[in-house]
């Protein structure tokens, strides 16, 4: 595959300011070598969440229009959702990731810098609920995208080991280089690709109130051959539930994440805690997991006091993987089989075709659009609610549900998939909410509150 790290061109300005944001963040930590000769496994661990297009993020561009975000959204959650439903297929090699990967304007949303290593290499990677093993790039670097910060070197850390090949975390369909150092591979959706080897090294993470919390014999992936375009993420950190993510290395069976506004940039209480302190609080659902993705039970949707007539076997998963109602960190769309699609949609038109002029989406029809400011033209709109079993509900108010596309267009953020699809709820709807994985009870706690009262 062609090296595509020359594709990758940013001005001086830009590279400066983001070199400037990924240091600073560690100034503190890096200043101090140690030799770890002991594994430190913290009780808990919270660590900032900086979402994409907030001003604390590199990807920050003050100069893109509402439509250019508009459209990022749109075609990085298409192709979220394409390898969601591929992860469903009987055939899908334990190899393959569930992530868009990390081309560019592909499946980033919420980002995570942490250190690596002694001395302390700072990185900055992709929060993903769908995928396993936290991987970054490593040197030296057969193939490699490029990256904005440092690339971590582990002959120069003093804390790196490799992990052999008969280790538990070393997975059985994984090959064994002449060193007997276990090998990763992962195949994403876009043709983006990592491998390497898996090692163990100290991590250290920014905390939400600008600490930092370390922990010590991680298992990761050091990329040496990666394939992909990238405007800064130095690689992915996953939090299924499988044995080499972060949640399983750290014998925890709890992780919150509360995500705030994200159309307001200066925004920056957003942040995950995995471990004993995760919010466990508000109302549950039952969760369940099926490959290695997180799954819901979603039993019907209401706008205002109308409950919709959708039957609740269209969110239903069938015994041949399809359907489903997955919860994703990594589409910013929320996704309705068109069984629950059809009635939502007529009903939101019902409601405004009324006030505003609906307007059609060149190439795109799906797509429910109308003139106007969202912010002004929905004043009075009834929230939308999502009823889980338990009695769990996810309220959608107009900024969960519509989104600008031009300044004077809007659309409503929710799209229709076929008949025996999956539904996603993706991150857009996941707004002002604390959303909880409590993996030894199996359930998921929905909490709506804003993120700064969450704040330690």
């Amino acid at each position: 595959m062609e090296d595509v790290s020359a594709l990758i061109h940013c001005e001086p300005s830009l590279l400066l300011v983001i070199i400037v944001f990924l240091l600073s963040s560690f100034s503190a930590i890096t200043t101090t070598t140690t030799t770890a000769t002991t594994v430190f496994k913290p009780p808990r661990v919270s660590m900032k969440l900086i979402h994409r297009d907030s001003v604390l993020s590199p990807y920050f561009n003050r100069t893109a229009t509402i439509s250019e975000r508009f459209w990022r959204d749109v075609n990085s959650s298409t192709a979220c959702y394409a390898y969601l439903k591929a992860r469903t297929n009987t055939t899908f090699s334990t190899s393959d990731d569930v992530r868009g990967g990390l081309s560019e304007d592909r499946s980033v949303m919420l980002l995570v810098n942490f250190s690596i290593g002694q001395p302390p290499v700072p990185q900055l990677a992709v929060m993903d609920s769908a995928s396993d093993v936290l991987w970054i790039q490593c040197s030296p670097c057969k193939t490699c995208f490029k990256q904005l910060s440092p690339m971590f070197d582990p002959s120069k850390s003093s804390t790196y080991r490799n992990l052999p090949c008969n280790s538990p975390y070393c997975p059985m369909d994984q090959n064994c280089d002449s060193a007997r150092t276990c090998e990763y591979h992962r195949e994403y959706v876009d043709t983006t690709s990592t491998h390497g080897t898996l090692g163990r090294e100290e991590l250290r993470f920014v905390t939400s109130d600008g600490g930092t919390t370390s922990v010590s014999d991680v298992i990761f992936g050091c990329g040496f051959e990666n394939h992909g375009i990238t405007e800064v993420a130095s690689g992915i950190l996953g939090l299924s539930p499988q044995k080499e993510s972060l949640i399983s290395q750290m014998d925890s069976s709890k992780f919150s994440y509360c995500i705030g506004s994200l159309d307001d940039p200066h925004y920056e209480y957003n942040h995950l805690i995995i471990g004993d302190g995760a919010k466990i609080e508000g109302y549950s659902t039952p969760l369940q997991v099926f490959d290695n993705s997180y799954h819901l039970t979603l039993e019907g949707i209401s706008v205002g006091d109308k409950q919709l007539d959708i039957d609740p076997k269209m969110f239903r998963r069938r015994a041949s993987g399809d359907g489903g109602v997955f919860i994703d960190s990594g589409s910013a769309v929320t996704f309705l089989t068109r069984g629950g699609y059809d009635p939502l949609r007529e009903e939101v038109r019902s409601l405004i075709g009324t006030v505003l002029q609906m307007v059609i989406v060149q190439d795109h029809p799906d797509l429910l659009c109308y003139t106007g400011e969202a912010s002004r033209g929905l004043k009075g709109f009834p929230v939308v609610t999502f009823h889980f079993a338990g009695g769990a509900d996810l309220v959608l108010d107009a900024d969960a549900m519509f989104h600008q596309l031009e300044e004077d267009l809007f659309c409503m953020f929710v799209r229709p998939t076929a008949f025996k699809d999956s539904t996603i709820i993706g991150i857009r709807a996941q707004q002002y909410y604390n959303i909880a994985y409590d993996l030894d009870g199996m359930n998921l706690y929905f909490q709506r509150i804003d993120c700064e009262l969450l704040e330690d």
